[in-house]
């Protein structure tokens, strides 16, 4: 009888957080949205990891063996994919097409928002006064300071 139970149990090896790239993903999640946890994966991405590597996308993180894990780590710091997938093409400095992941994406972001302030370019300047950048309006949105209401009066009491 206790040997039927210690089988079951090691058959549903189910670990609680799976780390991949730096991320803990918890593992009671699916592989389809727990691979957007990590930062530079958006949803296309993970779909196509799931379809390249013939991944069940409703397995669940904890249930994946180690060298599925591995072969997920191999695939996104070297992606084969097509090149509107990537989230860094013609890159400014090498011109080449890359896909950033974790810290390096958000490293690399931090320095284009230093060079544009450094150019002094519009997009540089809107973000030093913490405006919006890609033309946005900003009547009623991006008012941190301010009162809420522009045009609305107040009744006195």
């Amino acid at each position: 009888m206790e040997q039927q139970v210690k089988k079951q149990n090691t058959e549903k090896r189910e670990e609680r957080i799976v780390r991949i790239m730096s991320e803990d993903i918890e593992g009671k999640t699916r592989l389809y949205p727990g691979l957007t946890k990590i930062k530079g994966i958006s949803w296309g991405l993970s779909n196509a990891i799931c379809k390249i590597l013939n991944l069940n996308k409703d397995k669940k993180i904890g249930e994946l063996t180690d060298k599925e894990i591995e072969t997920i780590i191999n695939f996104i710091k070297d992606p084969k994919i097509p090149n509107h997938l990537l989230n860094r093409r013609a890159d400014f400095e090498t011109g080449e097409d890359k896909h950033l992941v974790g810290q390096d994406l958000e490293l690399r972001k931090e320095f284009d928002i230093k060079r544009l302030k450094k150019i002094k370019s519009y997009r540089g300047h809107r973000h030093m006064s913490g405006l919006p950048s890609r033309g946005q309006r900003t009547r009623s949105n991006f008012r941190r300071n301010r009162s809420k209401g522009v045009g609305i009066k107040k009744k006195s009491k």
